[in-house]
């Protein structure tokens, strides 16, 4: 069935049962809709945010968009931001957050506070120890420093270890600097630097022009200094590089980015080469054009921190790698096979001088690098474990898809629901179909939601819930959800009188061949959804807030108040009976009180006060203002209002039905009247105003019936519902190094 034949089946259901003006209603808010979602902003709700704190190009590429490409490559969709535009609103619309070498502020303080609360994860990302003063005090370079640019560099080394310390993990590109975060944060994740897919492009390219050029005698040693920082590294080689200039008249030197040319090369100045700091797309171009590559390193904890970034970018055009014995060359690199590493300067000259003389030597040592970075340093590759690292410690998170977020007793039933989940440690969102996005508050807490209409979803969620028959087509259609659940709160079929097209398609939702978890708050619903439709269904009593509906005493002996309850429009609230039997009272002894979310009275009804949309956390007291419940639904899955009047001290006169006899006990807890038995019911509530003892009995016993409803005693059961197990992840010990990929 197309969208179009959909539309003209709803069109024509709606004028016949609904009437012609309903219809243009309808047409003009599903128009409005479809115009809101062209003109407004959509969000996109994705799994992982990283906050970039970094200026400089080289580090942000590697630790941002290389991992992002990493996360892409395994199925995690992913944003980046600057870390001066950073907005709290972005919380709700990712699971997680990295942040990469961010100094902290005001904004990133209130932004992981708020992400805590909501139980989404905060990751900080670091490629070198610039994390506390006691590490970066030593850099000679900071002796060239005015003194107010020295203050600005340690005051942003200060505020980044500020923003360490408030993250529950650190991910980082090597087994030294793993080591030093493990002091300020429980878990540290090593994920090493890799080339991305145009890096890989950008290299084969280069490697296809260098392999057609002609051989000539020339051979080019190559040093790509990152920052003015390794002016110190360079000059640890400088009497080696000065002896093979001198040896080898074929010997060339090219330097290229950030680095003061020593003036002890002035007499090979015919035989050096520089390059300015370039685009990072020229770089293997470049590399490739040289024929040994030089990576010398002070000892020092800080160098020893430094990724093998030189190496792996010249492996990537088969250029061979001499660097100094220290860190993640040491760790990376096979001496002899893929690399060539020194522990002093006789060494650096030793084998310098072999690649220089063998030709064949270079060539294995460049193949076997290629080989290997191939293999284990490229995104695509690699990118499966810091998957697996993040989707273990994020906090399990399910979605809540409502109609809206309009008050009513199946939205408060979902709200309670999250709260509880929330509390447990789960992401929790509300997704609304209608435009609703304004987070729900109330005394339990906050709940993140989301507009559809507002929304483009891209995130992927542990478990979603449908929560009426409407909403089940979003889980069923959205690919990314792991359990798919639906909370069965009424039998929704009987929601539209007979003939009605709804009745179908809400009556299709039980019979599901989509693997839909059904779950009820109901015995009755679990009955018949085994009873007619051989669904299983997980169960967990429902409960109340005791805190918010509390005893008040009533006094019988003047005005009796009885409280009707039930959205008018509703044929199924059957609203019109209860009034029926309240116009037949006597209105000197009788008042008559009407609450409702949406229908409003119809012109026959006989009330004195009437409360329309009451906030939830204030109905209480509308109940507390009564003594005696009218209530006459045909249909509730569960019925709260009968509940909700006992826990206040007051009486309830009900029709039973299959949402209310789980609890309700005539002549025990409430007094049940037959349906349609107006003069029942009148008898009833004559009787309960005249007879004390029963009136007691009825209030101790509805009292009872109440506190064993606590959602207090009921929170396990709402957890096992939905099948949380707090200890799923497997990643959270405190005190744990763990890494991707040999690269």
């Amino acid at each position: 069935m197309t969208q179009i034949d959909i539309l003209l089946k709803k069109s024509i259901s709606t004028i016949k049962y609904d009437g012609v003006g309903s219809f243009i209603k309808k047409s003009f808010d599903y128009t409005k809709r479809k115009a809101l979602r062209k003109k407004i902003h959509i969000q996109c709700y994705k799994d992982i945010l990283f906050i970039n704190g970094c200026t400089l190009p080289h580090p942000t590429r590697y630790r941002v968009d290389h991992q992002i490409e990493q996360l892409h490559f395994n199925g995690y969709s992913c944003d980046v931001v600057y870390y001066e535009n950073l907005e709290l609103e972005m919380v709700k619309y990712y699971r997680g957050f990295v942040f990469f070498r961010c100094p902290y502020t005001d904004i990133i303080g209130d932004f992981i506070e708020r992400a805590k609360y909501f139980n989404k994860k905060v990751f900080f990302d670091i490629d070198d120890l610039v994390i506390d003063y006691k590490y970066v005090k030593d850099i000679k370079y900071l002796e060239t420093m005015t003194r107010r640019d020295y203050e600005m560099y340690m005051d942003g080394v200060e505020r980044t270890k500020k923003t360490l310390s408030l993250c529950d993990y650190a991910i980082t590109t090597t087994s030294r600097l793993a080591n030093e975060l493990s002091s300020y944060v429980p878990t540290v994740f090593i994920n090493r630097n890799v080339a991305s897919e145009k890096m890989v492009e950008l290299s084969q390219l280069a490697l296809k022009a260098k392999e057609e050029e002609k051989n000539n005698d020339k051979i080019i040693l190559g040093y790509f200094s990152g920052s003015i920082t390794h002016n110190d590294d360079f000059n640890m080689i400088l009497p080696v590089m000065k002896n093979v200039l001198k040896k080898y008249s074929n010997v060339y030197l090219k330097i290229v980015g950030i680095l003061d040319v020593p003036s002890e090369f002035v007499e090979f100045k015919e035989k050096i080469i520089t390059e300015k700091f370039m685009d990072w797309t020229k770089l293997p171009e470049l590399i490739a054009g040289v024929d040994i590559n030089l990576a010398p390193l002070e000892e020092s904890i800080f160098n020893e921190a430094k990724s093998e970034n030189k190496w792996v970018e010249a492996a990537l055009v088969k250029v061979p790698t001499i660097a100094s014995n220290v860190g993640a060359f040491a760790e990376l690199i096979k001496h002899g096979e893929n690399g060539v590493l020194c522990n002093s300067v006789e060494e650096w000259e030793m084998y310098l001088e072999k690649l220089i003389e063998e030709e064949q030597y270079r060539n294995n040592i460049g193949n076997k690098a290629f080989q290997f970075v191939m293999e284990n340093c490229i995104t695509s590759y690699t990118g499966y474990k810091l998957f697996d690292f993040l989707h273990s410690v994020l906090s399990e998170n399910i979605a809540f898809v409502l109609p809206s977020t309009q008050i009513s007793g199946g939205v408060n039933v979902v709200i309670k629901h999250c709260n509880i989940l929330r509390d447990a440690g789960k992401d929790v969102t509300i997704i609304s179909m209608n435009e609703d996005h304004s987070n729900l508050k109330n005394m339990d807490g906050e709940i993140n939601v989301v507009s559809y209409h507002r929304t483009s979803f891209h995130v992927s969620f542990d478990n979603c819930v449908a929560t009426l028959w409407s909403t089940v087509d979003f889980i069923n259609k959205y690919p990314k959800i792991r359990n798919k659940f639906y909370l069965v709160q009424n039998f929704e079929t009987n929601f539209y009188e007979y003939g009605h097209i709804f009745r179908v398609w809400a009556n299709l939702t039980y019979n599901s061949f989509n693997d839909l978890q059904y779950i009820t708050i109901s015995k009755w619903c679990e009955d018949w959804l085994k009873n007619k439709f051989n669904k299983n269904s997980g169960f967990a009593r429902n409960g109340i807030d005791l805190g918010l509906f509390k005893y008040v005493e009533r006094d019988f002996n003047g005005k009796i108040r009885i409280l009707v309850e039930g959205n008018s429009n509703d044929h199924y609230k059957n609203v019109d009976e209860s009034f029926k039997i309240t116009n037949q009272l006597d209105r000197n002894k009788f008042e008559i009180w009407y609450l409702s979310y949406n229908g409003k009275p119809k012109e026959w009804y006989k009330i004195d006060r009437f409360f329309h949309k009451v906030p939830y956390q204030e109905v209480c007291q509308t109940y507390q203002d009564c003594h005696i419940l009218l209530k006459s639904s045909i249909l509730e899955s569960f019925s709260y209002p009968p509940l909700e009047m006992m826990a206040t001290g007051g009486i309830a006169v009900v029709s039973p039905n299959g949402g209310n006899v789980e609890y309700l006990k005539d002549k025990e807890n409430c007094l049940l009247y037959e349906q349609g038995n107006i003069n029942q019911a009148i008898q009833l509530i004559k009787e309960i105003c005249e007879n004390e003892i029963l009136r007691r009995k009825l209030i101790i016993n509805g009292l009872d019936t109440a506190k064993s409803r606590d959602w207090k005693l009921i929170t396990n059961e709402i957890l096992e519902l939905y099948q949380m197990n707090p200890d799923q992840n497997s990643l959270r010990e405190g005190g744990k190094v763990f890494e991707n990929q040999k690269c």
